[in-house]
């Protein structure tokens, strides 16, 4: 977690009085310009996919995920919880347009990482809009490179950026891609420990990209 979210996280930690294993947090010294970049082109084996009715997760979209990658939905309502917690739980399921809908986990292949789906609700803003309402909404952002993508008939963009976190005192690579289905806007991000960690997930993004889909009308 960075910015915002690691420092809400960091409160919700204190006030459980516990420990948890990392996800995306940590002490990262490489940054974009740094150590040797994974082939981006790369793409992972496929172990599955989200998405469709019946799957782990049900999307406005379907694609596949990397082999060994666990896939489990998310619940962002807040709805009957204290006051606290809904604080808690909005500053880490809502970011920007979206909320985290799907949480893919990379540690079963053995990299400490998630891919997280974000949906929204349908609107005229285009993929490269949604992107940048999600970055926006992170504290820390910087350097970000933008691109497009086609995904089976819809218009993708793209974000590699670095994100900086004044709790934990690091630097990162992260990257966002997006697209704008039937069903809504849907953001897929990509974090990791740090930016070597990142980097070794690369090919699981590039295999959601590569089957990225609208799911169908249900």
């Amino acid at each position: 977690m960075t910015g915002r979210r690691a420092a809400v996280a960091a409160v919700l930690i204190a006030l459980v009085s516990g420990c948890s294993g990392g996800s995306d947090g940590g002490d990262a010294k490489a940054s974009a310009g740094a150590g040797t970049r994974e082939k981006e082109s790369s793409v992972a084996r496929s172990g599955g996919s989200v998405g469709a009715k019946g799957s782990a997760c049900e999307l406005p979209v379907t694609f596949d995920f990397a082999e060994d990658w666990e896939a489990e939905a998310v619940d962002a309502a807040v709805d009957g919880e204290s006051e606290r917690a809904q604080e808690v739980a909005e500053a880490l399921l809502y970011q920007g347009p979206v909320a985290m809908a799907c949480e893919l986990d990379a540690k079963p292949a053995g990299n400490i990482g998630f891919l997280r789906v974000w949906t929204g609700k349908p609107g005229d803003t285009d993929a490269r809009g949604v992107l940048e309402a999600f970055l926006a909404a992170e504290d820390g952002v910087g350097k970000e490179k933008y691109g497009t993508f086609d995904a089976d008939g819809l218009t993708g963009a793209e974000v590699t950026y670095l994100v900086t976190s004044e709790l934990l005192e690091e630097t990162k690579e992260e990257r966002a891609v997006a697209v704008v289905a039937p069903g809504g806007p849907v953001v897929l991000h990509l974090g990791g420990l740090d930016t070597t960690e990142h980097r070794g997930m690369v090919p699981a993004l590039e295999l959601a990209k590569k089957t990225l889909r609208a799911a169908p009308e249900k």
